[in-house]
């Protein structure tokens, strides 16, 4: 989910050198591209970073992690690294091109999603006394107090946080003390909200822990564990929901496939909207 795993996708301009043919190209098509590098330069390029295969859809120029597995079919999958499909050791690599090319859109559709998650822009806050940063939907003004510390409501009854710190405390200090107030809310709150919807959907959750990860909102592994972005709780209730609700339904469908999102529904009929807004939110920083 988007922003924001360690590993990133490597993105390369249109002209990039990267772009160009590689040893792991068959020679047929590393001659077409050499003959026409017009061509190559007028689509994106996406490199995996063990690519060792290379192929030019009609959208894009794509490096592929490519592994041979004891499989029934072609499996395809993309992730923050690129794409990487697995292949039965039967199956030809023309065969393998074929069913790519047959999912060139999705596969375009996956990789672009990816890169536009890299770039999603940030609001950058200033660190100081009076500081404002959205928190579940309201604005939170940053107050420093030494005597006191936590949410208080001002006198026009817009939300205050007041941080335990001196008047004199620098950028990183005030930084520091407010992102770990954030953190355990958020731990509070994802814990809650897990619960919730994990009880409607009838999945057991083994953890719940907070993740900084720059290229998804959410992950979830087939052992039970949950992880949500802190950041999630700058962005309000509904689309900490959503990303909740999304998680837990991989417990049931690993993967995006209608059955999935026919989960998601059965708990959230109307998660097309916070899942649309999800894409438009900018991230404080």
């Amino acid at each position: 989910m988007n922003p924001l795993g360690a590993a990133q996708l490597a993105l390369w301009d249109d002209a990039d050198p990267a772009c160009a043919p590689r040893s792991g190209v068959a020679p047929a098509q590393a001659q077409a591209e050499r003959a026409a590098p017009a061509a190559v330069a007028s689509v994106p390029c996406f490199r995996h970073p063990r690519a060792d295969r290379e192929i030019r859809l009609t959208r894009a120029v794509v490096a592929y992690e490519f592994t041979r597995a004891h499989r029934r079919s072609i499996g395809m999958v993309v992730g923050p690294e690129g794409l990487s499909v697995r292949a039965p050791r039967w199956v030809s690599v023309p065969d393998v091109e074929a069913a790519l090319r047959s999912k060139e859109r999705w596969i375009c559709t996956k990789l672009l999603d990816w890169r536009q998650r890299q770039q999603a822009p940030t609001a950058r806050i200033e660190w100081r006394d009076g500081a404002e940063l959205p928190f579940l939907g309201e604005t939170l003004r940053v107050v420093l107090d030494p005597t006191r510390s936590g949410v208080q409501r001002a006198g026009d009854g817009s939300p205050e946080l007041h941080v335990g710190l001196p008047r004199d405390a620098d950028a990183a200090q005030i930084r520091d003390g407010v992102q770990s107030w954030l953190q355990r809310q958020a731990r509070v709150l994802f814990e809650a909200r897990v619960a919730h919807f994990a009880a409607q959907l009838g999945v057991t959750v083994k953890r719940v822990s907070l993740s900084s990860a720059r290229t998804r909102w959410g992950s979830a592994s087939a052992d039970g564990g949950i992880r949500l972005h802190w950041r999630l709780v700058h962005f309000g209730p509904r689309v900490v929901d959503y990303v909740v609700a999304h998680e837990l339904a991989h417990l049931r469908e690993m993967n995006h496939s209608p059955r999935f999102w026919e989960v998601v529904r059965t708990v959230m009929p109307d998660f097309d909207e916070p899942r649309a807004a999800l894409k438009r939110l900018v991230v404080p920083d």
